[in-house]
Protein backbone atom coordinates (compact mmCIF):
# COMPACT_ATOMS: atom_id res chain seq x y z
CA UNK A 1 0.00 0.00 0.00
CA UNK A 2 1.31 3.45 -0.96
CA UNK A 3 0.38 6.07 1.64
CA UNK A 4 0.16 9.47 -0.02
CA UNK A 5 -0.27 13.09 0.96
CA UNK A 6 -2.20 15.40 -1.32
CA UNK A 7 -0.27 18.64 -1.71
CA UNK A 8 -2.60 21.54 -2.59
CA UNK A 9 -6.02 21.74 -4.20
CA UNK A 10 -4.95 24.69 -6.35
CA UNK A 11 -5.21 22.92 -9.71
CA UNK A 12 -8.60 22.13 -11.24
CA UNK A 13 -7.53 18.49 -11.67
CA UNK A 14 -6.67 18.02 -7.98
CA UNK A 15 -10.11 16.54 -7.30
CA UNK A 16 -9.73 14.15 -10.24
CA UNK A 17 -6.41 12.80 -8.95
CA UNK A 18 -7.81 12.48 -5.43
CA UNK A 19 -10.73 10.49 -6.83
CA UNK A 20 -8.47 8.23 -8.88
CA UNK A 21 -6.17 7.71 -5.90
CA UNK A 22 -9.09 6.89 -3.59
CA UNK A 23 -10.36 4.32 -6.11
CA UNK A 24 -6.95 2.68 -6.49
CA UNK A 25 -6.63 -0.35 -4.19
CA UNK A 26 -2.88 0.26 -3.84
CA UNK A 27 -3.15 3.89 -2.65
CA UNK A 28 -4.24 5.24 0.71
CA UNK A 29 -4.75 9.01 1.04
CA UNK A 30 -3.31 9.74 4.47
CA UNK A 31 -2.98 13.50 4.72
CA UNK A 32 -3.68 16.85 3.03
CA UNK A 33 -1.55 20.00 2.90
CA UNK A 34 -2.46 23.21 1.11
CA UNK A 35 -0.80 26.63 0.86
CA UNK A 36 -4.36 27.93 1.34
CA UNK A 37 -5.11 26.67 4.84
CA UNK A 38 -8.87 27.16 4.71
CA UNK A 39 -9.17 25.39 1.35
CA UNK A 40 -7.01 22.53 2.56
CA UNK A 41 -8.96 22.07 5.78
CA UNK A 42 -12.24 21.82 3.89
CA UNK A 43 -10.75 19.33 1.43
CA UNK A 44 -9.33 17.19 4.24
CA UNK A 45 -12.74 17.12 5.94
CA UNK A 46 -14.37 16.04 2.68
CA UNK A 47 -11.82 13.22 2.32
CA UNK A 48 -11.99 12.38 6.02
CA UNK A 49 -8.22 12.56 6.49
CA UNK A 50 -6.02 14.81 8.66
CA UNK A 51 -4.93 18.27 7.48
CA UNK A 52 -1.46 19.64 8.26
CA UNK A 53 -0.55 23.25 7.53
CA UNK A 54 3.21 22.56 7.78
CA UNK A 55 4.68 21.13 4.56
CA UNK A 56 7.97 20.23 6.22
CA UNK A 57 6.11 18.19 8.84
CA UNK A 58 4.15 16.35 6.14
CA UNK A 59 7.28 15.53 4.17
CA UNK A 60 9.11 14.41 7.33
CA UNK A 61 6.34 12.00 8.27
CA UNK A 62 7.69 8.42 7.96
CA UNK A 63 4.11 7.21 7.44
CA UNK A 64 3.95 9.05 4.08
CA UNK A 65 5.39 7.17 1.08
CA UNK A 66 4.54 9.56 -1.73
CA UNK A 67 2.92 12.85 -2.66
CA UNK A 68 0.51 14.05 -5.34
CA UNK A 69 1.40 17.63 -6.26
CA UNK A 70 -1.35 19.87 -7.63
CA UNK A 71 -0.04 23.19 -6.34
CA UNK A 72 0.53 26.39 -8.35
CA UNK A 73 3.19 25.68 -10.96
CA UNK A 74 5.34 28.36 -9.33
CA UNK A 75 5.69 26.09 -6.27
CA UNK A 76 6.47 22.87 -8.16
CA UNK A 77 10.24 23.12 -7.99
CA UNK A 78 10.33 23.91 -4.28
CA UNK A 79 7.79 21.25 -3.30
CA UNK A 80 9.08 18.47 -5.56
CA UNK A 81 12.72 18.95 -4.58
CA UNK A 82 11.78 19.03 -0.89
CA UNK A 83 9.72 15.85 -1.29
CA UNK A 84 12.59 14.13 -3.11
CA UNK A 85 15.03 15.15 -0.39
CA UNK A 86 12.72 13.44 2.12
CA UNK A 87 12.64 10.27 0.03
CA UNK A 88 9.02 10.59 -1.10
CA UNK A 89 7.81 9.31 -4.44
CA UNK A 90 6.26 12.11 -6.51
CA UNK A 91 3.30 12.42 -8.87
CA UNK A 92 2.77 15.91 -10.29
CA UNK A 93 0.43 17.79 -12.55
CA UNK A 94 1.99 19.32 -15.65
CA UNK A 95 3.94 21.47 -16.36
CA UNK A 96 7.01 20.65 -14.32
CA UNK A 97 8.41 24.20 -14.12
CA UNK A 98 8.84 27.44 -16.04
CA UNK A 99 12.37 26.81 -17.35
CA UNK A 100 14.66 24.03 -18.54
CA UNK A 101 17.20 25.12 -15.91
CA UNK A 102 14.65 24.52 -13.14
CA UNK A 103 13.64 21.22 -14.73
CA UNK A 104 17.25 20.03 -14.68
CA UNK A 105 17.60 20.96 -11.00
CA UNK A 106 14.41 19.07 -10.19
CA UNK A 107 15.54 15.94 -12.04
CA UNK A 108 18.94 16.11 -10.41
CA UNK A 109 17.29 16.01 -6.99
CA UNK A 110 15.00 13.17 -8.08
CA UNK A 111 17.90 11.09 -9.38
CA UNK A 112 20.02 11.74 -6.30
CA UNK A 113 17.15 10.67 -4.05
CA UNK A 114 16.31 7.58 -6.11
CA UNK A 115 12.56 8.20 -5.83
CA UNK A 116 9.89 7.33 -8.39
CA UNK A 117 8.52 10.27 -10.38
CA UNK A 118 5.60 10.74 -12.75
CA UNK A 119 4.29 13.83 -14.52
CA UNK A 120 0.70 13.67 -15.70
CA UNK A 121 0.67 13.78 -19.51
CA UNK A 122 -2.48 11.70 -19.92
CA UNK A 123 -2.97 11.93 -23.68
CA UNK A 124 0.19 9.87 -24.16
CA UNK A 125 -1.83 6.91 -22.85
CA UNK A 126 -4.86 7.50 -25.12
CA UNK A 127 -6.08 5.22 -27.89
CA UNK A 128 -5.74 7.82 -30.63
CA UNK A 129 -2.16 8.69 -29.67
CA UNK A 130 -1.11 5.03 -29.59
CA UNK A 131 -2.67 4.53 -33.03
CA UNK A 132 -1.07 7.68 -34.44
CA UNK A 133 2.36 6.66 -33.15
CA UNK A 134 2.08 3.20 -34.70
CA UNK A 135 0.88 4.63 -38.02
CA UNK A 136 3.89 6.97 -38.14
CA UNK A 137 6.34 4.28 -37.03
CA UNK A 138 5.00 1.86 -39.66
CA UNK A 139 5.32 4.43 -42.46
CA UNK A 140 1.64 4.29 -43.37
CA UNK A 141 1.57 8.05 -44.04
CA UNK A 142 4.89 8.07 -45.89
CA UNK A 143 7.18 10.92 -44.82
CA UNK A 144 5.32 12.91 -42.18
CA UNK A 145 5.87 16.63 -42.67
CA UNK A 146 3.11 18.50 -40.83
CA UNK A 147 1.17 18.13 -37.58
CA UNK A 148 -1.65 20.32 -36.32
CA UNK A 149 -3.15 19.92 -32.86
CA UNK A 150 -5.78 22.00 -31.05
CA UNK A 151 -7.18 21.86 -27.51
CA UNK A 152 -9.67 24.54 -26.50
CA UNK A 153 -12.63 25.40 -24.28
CA UNK A 154 -14.61 28.49 -23.28
CA UNK A 155 -13.46 28.74 -19.66
CA UNK A 156 -12.70 32.48 -19.88
CA UNK A 157 -15.98 33.44 -21.58
CA UNK A 158 -18.52 35.16 -19.27
CA UNK A 159 -21.92 33.53 -18.82
CA UNK A 160 -24.97 33.93 -16.58
CA UNK A 161 -23.58 31.69 -13.83
CA UNK A 162 -19.96 32.85 -14.08
CA UNK A 163 -19.44 36.53 -14.94
CA UNK A 164 -15.72 35.90 -15.55
CA UNK A 165 -16.09 32.43 -17.05
CA UNK A 166 -16.03 29.08 -15.29
CA UNK A 167 -12.23 28.76 -15.13
CA UNK A 168 -11.00 29.73 -11.62
CA UNK A 169 -9.59 33.25 -11.28
CA UNK A 170 -6.27 31.84 -10.09
CA UNK A 171 -5.65 30.45 -13.60
CA UNK A 172 -5.15 34.02 -14.75
CA UNK A 173 -2.41 34.72 -12.19
CA UNK A 174 0.73 34.87 -14.34
CA UNK A 175 3.01 34.74 -11.32
CA UNK A 176 1.54 31.42 -10.18
CA UNK A 177 0.84 29.89 -13.60
CA UNK A 178 3.72 31.22 -15.70
CA UNK A 179 1.27 32.16 -18.44
CA UNK A 180 -2.20 31.36 -19.66
CA UNK A 181 -3.70 29.11 -22.27
CA UNK A 182 -0.51 27.82 -23.94
CA UNK A 183 1.24 26.70 -20.76
CA UNK A 184 -2.00 25.14 -19.48
CA UNK A 185 -4.20 23.67 -22.24
CA UNK A 186 -1.42 24.04 -24.79
CA UNK A 187 0.66 21.53 -22.86
CA UNK A 188 -1.41 18.74 -24.42
CA UNK A 189 -0.73 19.66 -28.08
CA UNK A 190 2.90 20.34 -27.21
CA UNK A 191 3.71 17.01 -25.58
CA UNK A 192 1.72 15.11 -28.20
CA UNK A 193 3.57 16.80 -31.07
CA UNK A 194 6.91 16.35 -29.33
CA UNK A 195 6.29 12.59 -29.10
CA UNK A 196 5.07 12.26 -32.67
CA UNK A 197 7.60 14.58 -34.34
CA UNK A 198 10.77 14.14 -32.27
CA UNK A 199 13.16 16.70 -30.88
CA UNK A 200 11.95 20.34 -31.05
CA UNK A 201 14.51 22.82 -32.39
CA UNK A 202 12.73 26.18 -32.79
CA UNK A 203 9.49 27.93 -31.86
CA UNK A 204 7.54 30.90 -33.21
CA UNK A 205 4.53 31.80 -31.07
CA UNK A 206 1.85 34.40 -30.45
CA UNK A 207 0.11 34.49 -27.10
CA UNK A 208 -2.93 36.77 -27.34
CA UNK A 209 -5.55 37.95 -24.85
CA UNK A 210 -9.14 38.60 -25.90
CA UNK A 211 -10.47 39.14 -22.37
CA UNK A 212 -7.55 41.23 -21.08
CA UNK A 213 -7.06 39.18 -17.92
CA UNK A 214 -3.26 39.47 -17.79
CA UNK A 215 -2.38 36.18 -19.51
CA UNK A 216 -2.96 34.74 -22.97
CA UNK A 217 -6.41 33.24 -23.49
CA UNK A 218 -5.85 32.09 -27.07
CA UNK A 219 -2.49 31.18 -28.54
CA UNK A 220 -0.70 29.44 -31.38
CA UNK A 221 2.83 28.11 -31.70
CA UNK A 222 4.67 26.85 -34.75
CA UNK A 223 7.28 24.32 -33.66
CA UNK A 224 10.12 23.07 -35.87
CA UNK A 225 11.58 19.62 -35.28
CA UNK A 226 14.90 17.98 -36.00
CA UNK A 227 12.97 15.47 -38.13
CA UNK A 228 11.87 18.24 -40.53
CA UNK A 229 8.28 18.14 -39.30
CA UNK A 230 6.44 21.40 -38.67
CA UNK A 231 3.74 21.49 -36.00
CA UNK A 232 1.05 24.15 -35.57
CA UNK A 233 -0.22 23.95 -31.99
CA UNK A 234 -3.28 25.86 -30.81
CA UNK A 235 -4.96 26.44 -27.45
CA UNK A 236 -7.83 28.62 -26.31
CA UNK A 237 -9.89 29.56 -23.25
CA UNK A 238 -12.34 31.52 -25.45
CA UNK A 239 -13.68 28.95 -27.93
CA UNK A 240 -17.18 27.54 -27.53
CA UNK A 241 -17.75 24.07 -28.98
CA UNK A 242 -14.22 23.60 -30.29
CA UNK A 243 -13.46 19.86 -30.55
CA UNK A 244 -10.09 18.30 -29.87
CA UNK A 245 -8.22 18.06 -33.16
CA UNK A 246 -5.08 16.18 -34.17
CA UNK A 247 -4.07 16.21 -37.83
CA UNK A 248 -1.02 14.40 -39.20
CA UNK A 249 -0.02 14.87 -42.84
CA UNK A 250 2.46 12.81 -44.84
CA UNK A 251 3.54 12.23 -48.42
CA UNK A 252 1.39 9.09 -48.66
CA UNK A 253 -1.52 9.78 -46.35
CA UNK A 254 -3.38 11.75 -43.70
CA UNK A 255 -4.62 10.89 -40.21
CA UNK A 256 -7.38 13.04 -38.70
CA UNK A 257 -8.67 12.90 -35.13
CA UNK A 258 -11.63 15.14 -34.27
CA UNK A 259 -13.32 14.62 -30.94
CA UNK A 260 -13.90 10.87 -30.64
CA UNK A 261 -13.62 10.18 -34.37
CA UNK A 262 -10.45 8.94 -36.06
CA UNK A 263 -10.08 8.50 -39.82
CA UNK A 264 -7.19 7.79 -42.13
CA UNK A 265 -6.25 7.78 -45.82
CA UNK A 266 -3.14 6.15 -47.27
CA UNK A 267 -2.23 5.72 -50.91
CA UNK A 268 0.18 2.89 -50.09
CA UNK A 269 -1.78 0.79 -47.58
CA UNK A 270 -5.12 0.17 -49.27
CA UNK A 271 -6.95 3.12 -47.72
CA UNK A 272 -7.54 5.44 -50.67
CA UNK A 273 -10.93 6.41 -49.18
CA UNK A 274 -11.47 7.58 -45.62
CA UNK A 275 -11.18 4.58 -43.32
CA UNK A 276 -12.33 4.47 -39.70
CA UNK A 277 -9.85 2.14 -37.97
CA UNK A 278 -10.14 0.10 -34.81
CA UNK A 279 -8.01 1.80 -32.20
CA UNK A 280 -5.77 -0.01 -29.71
CA UNK A 281 -6.71 -0.27 -26.06
CA UNK A 282 -5.55 2.64 -23.92
CA UNK A 283 -2.64 1.90 -21.62
CA UNK A 284 -2.50 2.59 -17.89
CA UNK A 285 -3.07 6.15 -16.72
CA UNK A 286 -0.09 8.20 -15.49
CA UNK A 287 -1.16 7.66 -11.86
CA UNK A 288 -1.42 3.90 -12.33
CA UNK A 289 1.96 3.85 -14.08
CA UNK A 290 3.43 5.65 -11.06
CA UNK A 291 1.95 2.99 -8.75
CA UNK A 292 3.24 0.16 -10.96
CA UNK A 293 6.72 1.68 -10.96
CA UNK A 294 6.78 2.01 -7.16
CA UNK A 295 5.38 -1.43 -6.39
CA UNK A 296 6.61 -3.54 -9.29
CA UNK A 297 9.45 -1.56 -10.92
CA UNK A 298 7.47 -1.45 -14.18
CA UNK A 299 9.02 1.32 -16.24
CA UNK A 300 6.52 4.02 -17.18
CA UNK A 301 5.90 5.05 -20.78
CA UNK A 302 5.99 8.75 -19.84
CA UNK A 303 9.64 9.78 -19.60
CA UNK A 304 11.92 12.50 -18.32
CA UNK A 305 12.38 13.79 -21.88
CA UNK A 306 8.63 14.34 -22.23
CA UNK A 307 8.72 16.74 -19.27
CA UNK A 308 11.94 18.47 -20.38
CA UNK A 309 10.79 19.04 -23.96
CA UNK A 310 7.37 20.30 -22.83
CA UNK A 311 9.08 22.95 -20.73
CA UNK A 312 11.55 23.76 -23.51
CA UNK A 313 8.78 24.53 -26.00
CA UNK A 314 6.79 26.57 -23.48
CA UNK A 315 9.85 28.56 -22.47
CA UNK A 316 10.75 29.25 -26.12
CA UNK A 317 7.15 30.20 -26.95
CA UNK A 318 7.05 32.80 -24.18
CA UNK A 319 10.35 34.27 -25.41
CA UNK A 320 9.14 34.24 -29.00
CA UNK A 321 6.06 36.24 -28.12
CA UNK A 322 7.97 38.65 -25.89
CA UNK A 323 10.68 39.39 -28.48
CA UNK A 324 8.46 38.91 -31.56
CA UNK A 325 10.89 36.50 -33.19
CA UNK A 326 11.70 32.85 -33.80
CA UNK A 327 13.50 31.23 -30.86
CA UNK A 328 15.87 28.31 -31.31
CA UNK A 329 16.06 25.60 -28.66
CA UNK A 330 19.71 24.91 -28.01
Amino acid sequence: MIRVALLSKWHVHAVDYAREASENPNISISKVWDEDVERGQVWAEELEVPFDDQLERVLSDPEIDGVIVTSPTKLHKEIIMAAANHGKHIFTEKVLSFSRKDDEEVFSSLENAGVKFMISLPRLTSRYYLYAQKIIDDGVLGTVNMIRCRVAHNGAVPNEDHPNGWLPERFFDKDHCGGGTLIDLGAHPIYLANRLAGKPTAVSARLHSLMGRGVDDHSAATVEYESGILAVLEASFVSMGSPFQLEIYGTDGTLLVEGNETRIKSSTHGMTEWTYPDLPTAIHSPLQQWVDDILHQEKPTIKKEDALQLTAVNEAAALSHKHKKRITIK
